[in-house]
């Protein structure tokens, strides 16, 4: 027999329930040991809080929860900054955007004045510049 034969529709979705709250428990594991690894603690101390979920998972857990949730989410949102702020320069880098053209204009201005470059490479540069 099939085992959808046997199982009620409510079983199923008790089954479902249950599965759902015990890979939440797992994500939440995870994130906090990711939380303990990427603090600022000394390594004592994320010593002593790895062996305190391990030993007690779930007191652990909300303990720690309890305890560094505010320093887990500003640690969190920083690490989001920061990763935007790579992939933004990265595309700018990629795009070839570094610099606005006024800077851009600014440091031609500068070669010219010191003589690095000639007028007529002033005016080409200048020129490519402007047009984007």
């Amino acid at each position: 027999m099939f085992i959808a034969q046997e199982w009620g529709v409510g079983q199923v979705l008790w089954s479902i329930f249950w599965f759902f709250l015990f890979f939440l428990w797992i994500w939440l594991v995870i994130a906090v040991f990711a939380d303990i690894i990427r603090s600022d603690m000394s390594g004592w101390s994320k010593a002593l809080w790895t062996i305190g979920i391990i030993i007690v998972p779930y007191l652990g857990v909300f303990v720690y929860l309890i305890a560094n949730g505010d320093d887990m989410q500003s640690r969190s949102e920083a690490d989001a900054r920061a990763y935007d702020e790579g992939v933004q320069t990265y595309i700018r880098d990629v795009a070839g955007q570094t610099k606005s053209p006024s800077d851009e204009l600014a440091d031609l201005a500068a070669l010219h004045n010191s003589g690095a470059i000639s007028d007529r490479e002033y005016d080409q540069a200048k020129a490519k510049v402007i047009s984007g």
